[in-house]
């Protein structure tokens, strides 16, 4: 999904590429966080940040970021804005909730590309709480202009181990 809204931003489709994700853990609970805003929520946000290291120079980033060409964000801070003429991302949907998915699907302005990631089989929100994105694959289905795309272990790209390791995972569950 990063490498596509480079692609975009680079042949100027798009003027801007906003990356969020929700600020949860993963099965830990790390308490309160030293530090100001960016502080508290940038380890949350470190992959996006990695994502981008992998496909634009180091300094070149630093002046997207600096200039708001990237925005990288909690998805908390997405009410009340209209997105457009940008490509935005949210990354581990699996871990909204049903109102925080709506509210981040109607941010899209006319000219807008969203792309929603994430894995219903890792969930790490309380237990009684409910993904917005089962609810979202769901309702969304049959929506023209929304597209579904399913990946398998096939689509793995990291280490040759990984797909052995889900299979097993997937063998127990």
């Amino acid at each position: 999904a990063v490498a596509l809204a480079v692609r975009a931003l680079k042949n100027k489709e798009i003027k801007r590429i906003i990356l969020t994700r929700p600020a949860v853990e993963a099965g830990e609970n790390l308490g309160f966080l030293p530090g100001d805003l960016k502080e508290k929520v940038d380890p949350y946000l470190r992959p996006l940040y990695d994502a981008l290291d992998d496909m634009i120079p180091a300094e070149k980033l630093k002046l997207y970021i600096e200039n708001r060409t990237i925005e990288i964000a909690p998805l908390a801070f997405m009410r009340g804005r209209t997105l457009d003429n940008c490509f935005v991302i949210l990354d581990e949907a699996q871990n909204s909730t049903d109102l925080q998915l709506k509210m981040f699907l109607t941010r899209m302005g006319p000219s807008a590309k969203f792309i929603v990631t994430g894995d219903v089989t890792q969930i790490d929100l309380p237990r009684k709480q409910m993904s917005g994105l089962h609810n979202a694959l769901r309702i969304l289905d049959d929506i023209p202009g929304i597209d579904i795309i399913y990946l398998t272990g096939e689509d793995v790209v990291r280490h040759k181990l990984v797909k052995r390791i889900l299979k097993a995972y997937g063998d127990i569950q």
